[in-house]
This record gives C-alpha cells, structure tokens and sequence, in this order.
C-alpha cells in the first residue's frame, strides 16, 4: 500500500482513518502532558540541547541539517556533539560512532554525520543515556545536537527545530490518517522548510520563526576514488562521444529530492526509488544497465562497506550541502549562550 500517496490527500482511505488518528492524537495528546506534570520523569543536561526533528514521518532533511549546525556552532566557539536513535543500529546500549563503523552497528546517518563533521556521536535507543555517555566520554563538549528524537521528551531541550519539505504537512492529519506524528500546532522554535519557496502565510505548518533550507548538489565523486570530482553538468556526455546510461538511486524518505536535483543539473537518467535506510548488497546494481550510478551520500556510507558495490567504477556519490538563509545561525547561538549566562 502507497501510504505517502493516501497521506497527501483527505481521501476514502484517510477518510476511514481519520477514526484512528483522533485516537492517536489523544494518546499524543496524554504523553505530552505526563512529561509536563513531572508524571512521567525528563532530565536535563549540564549543556544546552538542540533537537533537529520532524513531525512528517519520514526523511525531510535533518542530516544535513545537522551537518550544518555542527559548523555553526563551531564558528561561534563551540564544542558541539551529536546523539542519534541510528536507525538499523544493532543492540541496545549506547555506542560511539568511529569514521570505520560499520552503518549496520551505529546507522547510516550518524556516520555520514561523524564522517562530515569530526565531531563525537554516540547512537542509543534512549536519547538520555547515549546524551549521557557522549559527555561522559567528551568532556569537552558544551552542546548536544539531537539528531531526530523530538517526540522523545524523557530529555529536556533548550532549542526545538522542525523540519518540513516540498510535502508540506500532506493532507494534515496524524498518523495512521495522515503523515503527522503530532499536530501541527506544536510548538517549537524554529521552522525550516527544505525547499526554494516559503509557504503561504496561512498554511498551517508555519510557526514561530521560518527559515529557508536549499540542498546544493553541484559535483558527483567516484566511490572508489572520492578524489576524482566531476561537475554534474558534465555528466551527460561531451563533444567526443555519446551521452552516458545514467541511473540514480535514492534510498532516503524522500528519494523524489534526489531526482529533482539531479534534473536541476540537466541530467537524464533512470530512476530508482528505494526505501528509506535501503539495506544494499552486492547484487542490488548487478542487472542496472547503466554507464554511471549516482547515490547519496547517506547511501554512499553503505555502499562503501560492500567491496563489489565499493569496486564498482559505475557507482558516483552527489554529495549535498545545506544552505540555510541568515538569521538562523545567530537566533540559535543566541539561544545557547543565554543557557551558558543562566
């Protein structure tokens, strides 16, 4: 079953869902307000919080969200680390991510984040214990970036970013009717739409302060020789021969992001849509006819640890750079240094 495509609209399905989802934002409803009456217990840590998170399931662009974070709070003097659920990662406990850590053991996204930043990251299902072991074992670090994990409120947070795409809120509604895990009129602090344009004024998503986010992709670099750097518009072929097979995989929550900015390049090629946090093996190219390959980077980290995927000259990594409009870096590192005064 499509579930994004019942989600994006008020239809039959969602319709009958509708039920369901009334249900699940009472119980939405309950938790919040347990955590808020000290029912259910939170705990705060002796540096600032940051949460990068959604509340439209699946991917709207916290990596790299989070990647950029790590920079700016860098420019302003800090010592910023990450904890992150680690989607796929295996066991319980809390684990630090090394640059060599398999994604099966600590996720996909926690080492494309460790891989970019050279900050410490440490992955557990309780956001409290792996925030916990991060600063046990980073005693330098004075900020803690959630990557993910804004529904998880056993761990108080100073600063709350929500994320949305091209997507919107869908049809509006809360899971299972719709593709909210809360309602949209839940506060936060800042909201970021990953995207060119800003929603309309009344468009229910909008709240608090609104920034945009663009991803820039502009080169592709060979997985077997991440040195060898091509400009995507140089892809499509050239005056000495014929224009190359292209495909592009995307194994992300939303793999259309990929597509549309690999087609802002020029580039023609064949799509292959693949589900978020896609387990690869050897053979998952073995019958793509294809001349070049293009993934994401998150895809990248994954396809790296599998030698016939990572000896495989077709296969080319589009890295992504998130470019957030001025105002935001500041509001936050604001928001952090009034914690340090208090």
């Amino acid at each position: 079953m499509d579930w994004m495509r019942i989600w994006m609209r008020r239809g039959l399905c969602a319709i009958a869902l509708w039920p369901l989802s009334m249900l699940f934002r009472a119980l939405v409803a309950v938790r919040r307000i347990a955590y808020g009456c000290g029912i259910l217990k939170s705990a705060r840590l002796p540096v600032p919080v940051i949460v990068v998170g959604n509340i439209f399931v699946g991917g709207t662009g916290k990596t790299p969200m989070t990647i950029w974070l790590v920079a700016a709070l860098r420019r302003a003097g800090f010592r910023p680390g990450v904890i992150s659920r680690g989607y796929g990662a295996k066991g319980q406990a809390s684990r630090t991510v090394a640059a060599m850590s398999d994604p099966r053991d600590v996720g996909d996204e926690p080492l494309l984040i460790m891989q970019n930043t050279h900050c410490p990251v440490t992955v557990g299902r309780d956001r409290v214990a792996a925030a916990q072991a991060l600063l046990a074992s980073n005693p330098e670090v004075n900020v803690v970036i959630s990557d993910d994990g804004l529904q998880h409120y056993a761990l108080k947070r100073d600063v709350e970013i929500v994320l949305f795409d091209g997507r919107g809120a869908g049809n509006g509604w809360m899971l299972p009717a719709g593709p909210l895990r809360e309602p949209l009129s839940r506060r936060r602090d800042f909201t970021v739409i990953n995207g060119s344009n800003y929603p309309a004024p009344d468009n229910p998503i909008c709240s608090g302060d609104i920034f945009l986010m663009r991803l820039e992709a502009d080169s592709a670099e060979q997985l077997m020789d991440r040195s060898r750097n091509v400009p995507l518009t140089e892809l499509s072929g050239n005056a000495h021969g014929g224009a190359p097979r292209i495909a592009a995989a995307a194994g992300i929550g939303n793999p259309a992001r990929f597509f549309s900015t690999l087609r802002a390049a020029r580039l023609e090629f064949e799509e292959i849509p693949l589900p978020d946090h896609f387990d690869f093996t050897a053979t998952t190219f073995a019958n793509v006819e294809a001349d070049i390959i293009l993934v994401t980077e998150k895809d990248a980290v994954k396809c790296a640890r599998i030698d016939a995927l990572a000896r495989d000259p077709r296969i080319w990594v589009v890295p992504a750079k998130a470019n957030i409009e001025a105002g935001l870096e500041q509001k936050i590192v604001e928001k952090c240094r009034e914690y340090r005064i208090a």
